[in-house]
C-alpha cells in the first residue's frame, strides 16, 4: 500500500503505509540493524502526531533481521548536561506520542530489541515476539544510561530487579524469557510476527473508539492511582464509554444475536 494519506514526509530511515484503518510504520535502516538516530526519532514523533482521523490502530515493525539495536552510537558526541537533557526529551516526546497518542499501537519484535529499541517497544500497547527476538540494555558497558523512558516503562513491565540486572551485568533475555516475564504477550514462530501483528491491529481498529481510548489513556493512569480514586475514575470512564451511540448500537447487536459470543478454541 502507498504511504499517501498516512502522514507527512518521513526520513528514509522510516517507511509508512496504510491498510484501511491500520497504519504500518517500519524502521527502515536494516544495514544498521535499525539503529535509532535523532532524525528517525523525530520522524517517529511526527508520524504519530500527524495520524489521520480515520486511522484506528498502528503496527510498528522493523525491516531486515532486527527490530532495533537501539541508539545509533555513531551519533554520540560530547554534550553538556543541558544538551543531554534536551536529547532525552526528544525521545521522551516521541515515545509518549506512541503510549499516549491517538490510537493503540502493536509492536512486532524480532532479532535485536536492544537499548533504545527496547524502550521503543515498551511504549507500545501490545507486543508480539518472534522466536529470534532477544532483549538487552547494554548502556552500563557503554558508560551511558537509558534515556528513552526505559527507567519508567520497563520496571513496570518486568520488575525493577530485572531491569537493574540487565543494566548492571549486560544480561540478555531470549524471546521465551521475555514472554515468561511479561515483556511480550504473544510469541510466534519466525516470520509469523507481522501477520499476527496485523491481525491484532485490525481487530483493535474495529473496537469502539471510546473503548480504545479508555484502555490506552485511562487504564494506565487508573492502575497507578490509590484504589478509591481508581474506582471513581473507572466509573466515570465506564459511564462515558457506554453512553456513546456506537456502543449502544454494538450492545443492541449483541442482545439481538447479531454479534458473536465469546468462545475459546
Amino acid at each position: 500500500m502507498s504511504s499517501k494519506g498516512v502522514t507527512a514526509q518521513l526520513p528514509a530511515s522510516l517507511a509508512a503505509e496504510r491498510h484501511g484503518s491500520v497504519a504500518v510504520l517500519k524502521l527502515n535502516r536494516p544495514q544498521k540493524r535499525n539503529a535509532l538516530d535523532d532524525e528517525t526519532i523525530f520522524g517517529v514523533e511526527q508520524f504519530f502526531a500527524s495520524l489521520p482521523e480515520d486511522i484506528c490502530a498502528v503496527l510498528v515493525a522493523g525491516e531486515g533481521e532486527h527490530f532495533s539495536a537501539g541508539l545509533d552510537l555513531t551519533e554520540l558526541k560530547e554534550r553538556d548536561v543541558t544538551q543531554g537533557i534536551a536529547h532525552s526529551g526528544l525521545w521522551h516526546r516521541a515515545f509518549d506520542k506512541i503510549q499516549f497518542g491517538k490510537v493503540p499501537v502493536v509492536a512486532v519484535l524480532h532479532g535485536a530489541v536492544v537499548g533504545g529499541g527496547l524502550e521503543l517497544a515498551a511504549s507500545a500497547h501490545v507486543r508480539i515476539a518472534e522466536r529470534s527476538a532477544y532483549y538487552a540494555l547494554p548502556e552500563g558497558s557503554r558508560g551511558i544510561y537509558v534515556g528513552g523512558g526505559g527507567s519508567v516503562r520497563l520496571p513496570r513491565l518486568i520488575g525493577l530487579s530485572r531491569v537493574m540486572d540487565m543494566m548492571l551485568t549486560g544480561r540478555t533475555f531470549s524471546a521465551e524469557e521475555g514472554q515468561a516475564m511479561g515483556l511480550t504477550t504473544y510469541l510466534v514462530d519466525q516470520d509469523k510476527g507481522f501477520a499476527k501483528g496485523f491481525e491484532l491491529a485490525m481487530r483493535i481498529a474495529d473496537n469502539a473508539p471510546l473503548t480504545n481510548f479508555a484502555v490506552t489513556q485511562a487504564l494506565p493512569r487508573i492502575a497507578e492511582m490509590e484504589p478509591a480514586a481508581g474506582y471513581a475514575t473507572e466509573a466515570l470512564m465506564a459511564a462515558i464509554a457506554q453512553a456513546d451511540e456506537g456502543a449502544k448500537a454494538r450492545l443492541k447487536d449483541f442482545l439481538e444475536k447479531r454479534a458473536p459470543k465469546v468462545t475459546f478454541t
